[in-house]
């Protein structure tokens, strides 16, 4: 009964979020490129079948799974040709054998931004001494806590509550708010997922300081901005997967997953029109839980090539994982065989598990 009043609320928290038709597309869209390796060499279709540490991203019910006391993990990635940085750290902690919780912090950002505005000195000389730099950079900071419901055959349930701060440079400035909630569900070898991200709609505070560029969007033209509130629509990720036992040594997962946003038409497989539906589904086959191979696909996107004809790209996605006792390391690769108009990227992750120290 109480697991029902809570989803009806947060259906009703879901639907009267959509009602607002003034928010942007790809609001805080940084906390969808993924974190974690092994996510990320499958295609980022983990909703159904994560449980480990960066459960708190992905879906933080999946935090009840952890078979450690505690877990640590740590990501660096580049993108754009090394242009911009991400990186993720998060720890996680079982309260009790039904209880979980966890701390998440992400950054993207492009650093090492030349401000050329005082290029000129006062007697018009070019002097690359007063070029000064700057950085644009997101953060995102989710606390987490997730509990299982033996009650209701093993329910798995979990929330984020989260922070967002964007900077760019000294010009502006936003702190945001959000909520996240999410569900697992296993029956025998299938698994099933759901995650709501920004549940309630994230709402992001945007400062300005328009002294800094007012001569400059004065002489372009340009409407200086103004302090606004910027709300990021929710959107819903759910996934199904299944475990198959090859043999005694070797084991594979599958999982398929469809991300569905709110904010508008998108470059995506299925878009109707104000949802859009991007599929992606991912494999991991390991041996004696020690060595796992990864491989998934998604991104799906129509682009217009040269001559105007048009065709599909795709992102497909590789990786390696291994375990050495309590470390374990995991690589992933993107865009193999260029098959994506965005460029191939390397990404590690680190995971570290710790038993109680007292048993």
């Amino acid at each position: 009964m109480r697991t029902g009043i809570i989803m009806s609320v947060l259906v009703a928290a879901f639907q009267s979020v959509l009602a607002q038709v003034s928010a942007p597309k790809y609001s805080n869209e940084f906390l969808s490129i993924g974190v974690d390796a092994r996510a990320l060499g499958m295609g980022k279709s983990v909703v159904a079948n994560s449980g480990d540490v960066a459960s708190g991203y992905w879906n933080p019910a999946g935090l009840t799974r952890m078979e450690d006391k505690y877990q640590f993990s740590l990501m660096h990635a580049v993108y754009f040709g090394g242009i911009a940085n991400f990186d993720y750290l998060a720890g996680a902690t079982k309260i009790d054998s039904l209880s979980s919780i966890a701390f998440s912090a992400i950054r993207f950002g492009i650093d090492d931004i030349p401000d050329t505005r005082f290029l000129y000195d006062a007697n018009g000389a070019i002097n690359y001494d007063n070029i000064r730099f700057f950085s644009a950079a997101d953060y995102g900071f989710l606390l987490s806590y997730a509990r299982r419901l033996p009650a209701l055959n093993n329910l798995r349930m979990g929330m984020n509550a989260k922070v967002i701060h964007r900077v760019a440079g000294p010009f502006a400035n936003a702190w945001g708010f959000g909520l996240d909630a999410g569900i697992q569900y296993d029956h025998k070898n299938w698994l099933l997922g759901v995650m709501v991200r920004d549940i309630t709609g994230t709402f992001n505070a945007w400062s300005h300081n328009p002294e800094m560029v007012l001569d400059v969007y004065n002489q372009t033209g340009n409407e200086v901005p103004e302090n606004s509130l910027e709300i990021t629509l929710p959107r819903l990720i759910a996934g199904i997967g299944r475990r198959f036992d090859i043999s005694q040594h070797f084991k594979l997962l599958s999982e398929i997953n469809l991300e569905v946003t709110t904010d508008g038409k998108r470059n995506v497989l299925i878009n109707p029109g104000r949802f859009s539906i991007a599929p992606t589904g991912g494999i991991e086959l390991s041996f004696k839980e020690k060595v796992s191979f990864r491989s998934g696909v998604g991104e799906f996107q129509r682009y217009l090539q040269p001559g105007g004809s048009r065709h599909w790209s795709y992102l497909p996605s590789a990786g390696l994982g291994i375990v050495l006792n309590a470390i374990t390391i995991d690589y992933a690769i993107s865009d193999i065989g260029n098959q994506a108009v965005t460029p191939y990227s390397h990404i590690f992750s680190i995971k570290v598990s710790l038993k109680d120290a007292q048993k």
